[in-house]
């Protein structure tokens, strides 16, 4: 088949026709088709009849494919050729379909399940890190409170005050 004669519009009555060619094509493939007919045993359970009309609508069957290709392929140079003439790039149509895909990433469930599940975990860290920091503050009250701190405290007060009037007695001197 020509593809420069071919229709190939799927709403024609003519869609797959060449103009001058399609009968011959047809006739040529049917012939070729009874000649492997004949020159194979058939298969069980079927009649030569049989066997030729499965033959013909193989045939058939592998002429729509073929058209359906060729029409595949000329609505995918005319999509190319809009989309060129809309100034869509193929990277314009990646960042387009990766935006879209993180979209659909966000609103799917597996995603909230997940925000959730982690904004809960974080909430529930803050939480131990809040008693944690008040139980290390009470902690620190309580032992700045108890009799051995207290000492300690009176100790280094005392270092202090001796330092400081050692300090004043060298300064006077």
């Amino acid at each position: 088949m020509d593809p420069t004669s071919q229709d190939i519009n799927l709403n024609s009555p003519n869609k797959g026709n060449s103009m001058d060619r399609s009968d011959n094509m047809a006739d040529v493939q049917a012939e070729g088709a009874a000649a492997a007919n004949s020159a194979l045993p058939l298969p069980p359970g079927l009649t030569e009849e049989e066997a030729e009309e499965l033959h013909l609508e193989l045939t058939k069957v592998e002429e729509e494919i073929n058209t359906l290709r060729q029409v595949l392929s000329a609505k995918e140079r005319h999509a190319s050729e809009l989309k060129r003439k809309l100034g869509l790039s193929p990277l314009n149509e990646l960042k387009q379909n990766i935006t879209k895909s993180w979209q659909d990433v966000q609103t799917s469930q597996a995603y909230k399940k997940t925000q959730e599940t982690l904004s809960e975990a974080g909430q529930r860290t803050s939480a131990a890190f809040n008693t944690l920091g008040t139980a290390i503050s009470r902690r620190l009250g309580d032992m700045r409170n108890s009799p051995t701190f207290k000492s300690f405290e009176d100790k280094v007060g005392n270092l202090k005050e001796a330092g400081s009037a050692e300090s004043a007695k060298r300064h006077n001197h």
